[in-house]
């Protein structure tokens, strides 16, 4: 396959999958294609919205799916151009190193130092496509009383604010953050806190940062975001000093 400079790139129609794809066969089906040599090194893979078009499903499924592929290092994403085949050049220590190495209260406290302005910026430069993948996470987030699975979609929906925002570092960033949530001293940190209230209450939040989002209102994105961080410092506080 050769490389395409437009957002019309092909997967292959011969494998092309005809049912409603989650993350793990979006993400299976486009490493089978890159190992095979469906697309090569350096080559520019579908535009995300073509690929959700293709396998029927959401944007934030297709996201979450390249999220897998750039963490194995088979792809590299370029805000503005695209998702490359190959890993991006790396220099230096580890940024999911170091990040994993913090204790819970720290990432919460640098967490609050940046993303109320990054939804700030959300609240700038998000497109109607964004707005709907958000509105879905929402949507499943609130449907939901199990830690795990609302585990899940708060870091989704986090992650989303970051690609809303348009900055490339910040989106690295609340990749890595992600990831870390996975370790066990998170698993234990969200064993304690996420509650059936709690849930409620971060849901309801999650919507007040939205609802400031959608209204293109970066100030008060901003500060509900604040807040709601506050809320959560405060409650990991409480596990940590029961």
């Amino acid at each position: 396959m050769k490389p395409q400079s437009n957002d019309d790139t092909e997967l292959p129609a011969a494998q092309a999958p005809k049912r409603p794809s989650g993350v793990k066969v979006v993400s299976a089906y486009l490493q089978r294609a890159i190992e095979t040599g469906a697309y090569s090194q350096g080559e520019r893979l579908p535009a995300e919205r073509q690929l959700a078009q293709t396998f029927n499903t959401a944007r934030s499924t297709v996201r979450r799916a390249l999220d897998k592929l750039e963490e194995a290092g088979l792809v590299s994403r370029r805000l503005g151009s695209g998702t490359f085949v190959g890993a991006a050049p790396q220099s230096g220590g580890s940024l999911l190193d170091f990040i994993g190495g913090l204790t819970p209260l720290d990432l919460i406290d640098a967490r609050a130092a940046v993303e109320p302005f990054t939804a700030r910026l959300a609240a700038e430069h998000a497109d109607a496509g964004m707005i709907e993948d958000l509105e879905g996470v929402l949507e499943n987030a609130g449907a939901t009383r199990d830690q795990d699975d609302f585990s899940k979609w708060d870091g989704e929906f986090h992650l989303l604010l970051a690609q809303a925002s348009a900055n490339p570092f910040l989106i690295h960033v609340f990749r890595q953050i992600n990831h870390v949530r996975l370790n066990a001293q998170w698993g234990e940190m969200k064993a304690n806190i996420l509650m059936p209230d709690a849930i409620a209450e971060y849901n309801r939040q999650h919507r007040a940062v939205l609802d400031a989002i959608e209204s293109r209102d970066p100030l008060l994105a901003q500060k509900r975001m604040a807040e709601h961080l506050e809320t959560a410092r405060n409650d990991l506080l409480k596990a940590l000093n029961p």
